[in-house]
């Protein structure tokens, strides 16, 4: 199905089942145990054997040797998989380092070696006996140190690194108003729930995985290159996900190792990453500098705004788009961005939750807050008066839907906005109260996506497509999909997700997922409805689904009398044509924060969180508010906690465990509240929906940040905001 002009009516427009907030349909295998994530696959279990991976001790620099007579003499010991006796490896598309390293070493716990055994405690021992000699290279790990040396980023997702628009030095330097300030993020870790797994069986060429993994397709691209065998020789598996956030959307080394060691040991082989491992050996979200100036006139109008972000990754590879919001967000008539990148030797930086806005907007928003404080203008109306509803770097291009505004507006009145007081001037017994505000900004992005529908004679429509579930709700708007399309109650839709021998699917990641698999389920729908009219001599366009029966022409069917001869099967894709060229597609919201922060400690306590969020149809409420209220605790986490520590002198991150890799817990976050416009966008699918599960995270710090100024009147431009950098700063206690 092409999609190239904009949706009108159709079946999803009445809304019976889609729109409505449901229970998970997977919710019960997940609460019982009885959904078999990666390494649960119980299939081998009495064949299976287990793989222990060994992380390079340096960050930069060569293998000198490498002795492995007394793990092979171990216990248990099958195998023992290193660079040298691996067989010739490839890079995947989107690898910027090799999985397997050796001799050349590229990063702190980049896999040496795979130790095989008969179990996990005697693979686990075994490692431990691999004794390597390293000979160690200077590296680069500061990221400070190289801004004036960064160069220009490469193209990130098809977006030029440099873009300017009109004449921004003359007009900032006209500004009657300025703004100057940097801004730091550091590196974040996804420090998921489930940690990376695999297991890996062969039958004869043939590879089967059962993965944890948010892009089946790429991923079967990238297994195949890796290991140099044909795709159609690769099956992965990936029904249930316990959390990506990014993380998982490319092939990990625990899956290659695997494969290597289950052909090396002739069985199957499981392997995970422990998590003292991941924070090194897998990607993260790279730390940032950012520098911003803004120009207004006394009124409040931005006539130059100028954004520039530094970031590292392994050779240069991949900058941290921080930028990317700003061509987007505000008017100005004058305006420059840059993304500067430097080739450092820490672990790969890749994308998490809301790559390039989650950063961008934690600097942004508050600089934001910083000018309209210059101007003495309420924070809130300095962003409604220089909304736009045109792309501000190409002004014929208007938005789809752009109701930002509405969001501020309808977020200042329920949270109460006009009751926040001066910077340091509002108490609560010993605790100096804030409220700060942010917008939220996350564009909308459509992939194609296709899937299979199955109609049965007991009426049960079955849907298989290999977009994965992380944790979102996946299964739920699919199945809510195929019931509003074909008329059924939610318990006569059977989903089966996360396969590559099922259609390929848009998968999850950039918060496209939803809308554009629930669209691919959509088009497979249309073809099952004709083809089920067809079957039962009636007019395709005239029959009406409902209530488990087809109707037209005063003729009644019941839905499975269309595959009494045999099952009908029906598959299509969704494809996205030029409509998100013609006009941007973006997600909108406001975020509201109110903290108390310890006259005497500094310390930072959330009382209040508020997110009104713009995003087109909402599929499925609860699962929707789920995901925002999941990203608001991630934003607080970035404003408050966060921050992988970098040992400078060895090139690696110092708290690589949830116990050093502070993350926000159930005490650190009160009751959060959100809400959503109504608003459907006929211009991002037939479903009108749009993405959200970026959305919730975009700007949260930052409100974070502007409500510890508000309370306090410290500002702290230098993420996470640590109560040392408050202490010298509070107001007088008396």
């Amino acid at each position: 199905m092409k999609f190239d002009t904009p949706a009108a009516t159709n079946p999803i427009d009445q809304l019976k089942v889609v729109g409505k907030p449901t229970n998970r349909i997977e919710g019960p295998l997940k609460t019982t145990g009885t959904a078999a994530y990666a390494y649960e696959h119980q299939d081998f279990v009495k064949t299976q054997a287990y793989g222990y991976v060994v992380g390079s001790a340096i960050a930069k620099g060569r293998i000198a040797s490498m002795n492995l007579d007394e793990a092979k003499a171990a216990p248990g010991v099958l195998a023992v998989i290193t660079a040298a006796n691996a067989g010739k490896l490839g890079k995947g598309d989107f690898n910027n380092a090799r999985l397997l390293g050796g001799p050349d070493i590229e990063h702190y716990h980049q896999a040496v070696a795979l130790v095989v055994a008969e179990t996990f405690e005697q693979a686990r021992a075994a490692a431990s006996l691999v004794r390597v000699e390293y000979a160690r290279d200077k590296g680069v790990y500061d990221l400070s140190a190289t801004v004036g040396t960064a160069g220009i980023a490469p193209l990130l997702y098809g977006s030029q690194p440099e873009t300017a628009v009109g004449d921004f030095a003359s007009a900032f330097a006209a500004a009657p108003v300025k703004l100057d300030e940097r801004y730091s993020t550091p590196d974040h870790a996804h420090a998921m729930m489930e940690p990376h797994a695999s297991i890996a069986s062969w039958e004869g060429d043939k590879l089967t995985m059962w993965t944890s993994n948010q892009m089946i397709a790429w991923s079967v691209g990238d297994v195949a290159k890796t290991l140099g065998i044909a795709k159609e020789n690769v099956r992965l598996i990936s029904p249930y996900i316990g959390g990506g956030f990014g993380g998982k959307l490319y092939v990990r080394a625990d899956a290659i190792l695997a494969a290597l060691g289950a052909k090396a040991a002739k069985r199957p082989v499981k392997v995970a990453l422990h998590r003292a491992l991941m924070m090194n050996n897998t990607t993260h979200r790279p730390a940032t500098i950012q520098r911003i100036r803004l120009g207004a006139t006394p009124d409040g109008k931005l006539t130059a705004i100028g954004h520039e972000s530094w970031s590292g990754d392994i050779a240069g590879t991949k900058p941290e788009g921080a930028v990317m919001q700003t061509r987007l967000l505000y008017a100005g008539a004058n305006r420059m961005t840059a993304m500067r990148i430097a080739a450092m030797n820490l672990p790969e930086g890749n994308d998490m939750r809301a790559p390039g806005e989650a950063p961008g907007m934690m600097a942004l928003e508050i600089a934001m807050d910083e000018m309209a404080e210059k101007l003495g203008l309420d924070p809130v109306q300095f962003r409604i008066l220089n909304d736009t509803q045109v792309d501000p770097e190409a002004p014929s291009r208007p938005f789809t839907q752009r109701q930002l505004n509405k969001c501020l507006q309808m977020g200042a009145d329920k949270f109460g906005w006009a009751k926040r007081g001066k910077p340091g001037a509002t108490r609560d017994g010993k605790w100096l109260v804030g409220m700060g505000v942010a917008a939220a900004f996350r564009n909308n992005l459509n992939t194609n996506s296709a899937a299979r529908v199955r109609l049965s004679n007991a009426g049960v429509v079955t849907v298989e497509t290999d977009m994965t579930d992380i944790g979102t709700g996946s299964y739920t708007i699919i199945a809510q999909t195929a019931a509003e399309m074909m008329g059924l109650p939610l318990d006569k839709v059977v989903v089966k997700l996360g396969d590559s021998s099922f259609p390929v699917s848009s998968g999850s990641g950039g918060q496209w997922g939803a809308n554009s698999s629930t669209a691919g389920v959509y088009a497979a729908c249309v073809k099952l409805r004709d083809a089920a009219a067809q079957k039962l001599g009636l007019k395709p366009a005239d029959a009406v689904f409902a209530d488990g029966m087809v109707k037209a022409g005063g003729r009644s069917f019941a839905l499975g009398d269309a595959a009494r001869d045999g099952e009908l099967v029906a598959e299509d894709i969704i494809e996205f044509g030029k409509l998100a060229e013609e006009k941007q597609q973006s997600t909108f919201g406001a975020h509201f924060v109110e903290v108390g922060v310890d006259s005497a400690t500094g310390e930072i306590r959330i009382r209040r969180m508020l997110a009104v969020c713009a995003a087109g149809r909402i599929l499925n409420p609860k699962a929707a508010r789920s995901q925002v209220i999941g990203g608001m605790t991630m934003g607080a986490g970035a404003a408050l906690m966060e921050e992988l520590a970098v040992d400078k002198r060895f090139g690696f991150f110092v708290n690589h465990d949830l116990a050093g890799y502070e993350v926000p817990v159930h005490a650190d976050i009160p009751y959060q509240e959100v809400i959503f416009l109504d608003e459907t966008d006929p211009n991002t699918s037939p479903m009108k929906a749009k993405g959200v599960g970026e959305l919730g995270i975009c700007g949260v710090a930052a409100a974070v940040a502007n409500a510890v100024y508000n309370a306090t009147g410290a500002r702290v431009r230098n993420y996470p905001i640590t109560l040392d950098k408050l202490l010298d700063r509070l107001p007088d206690m008396t």
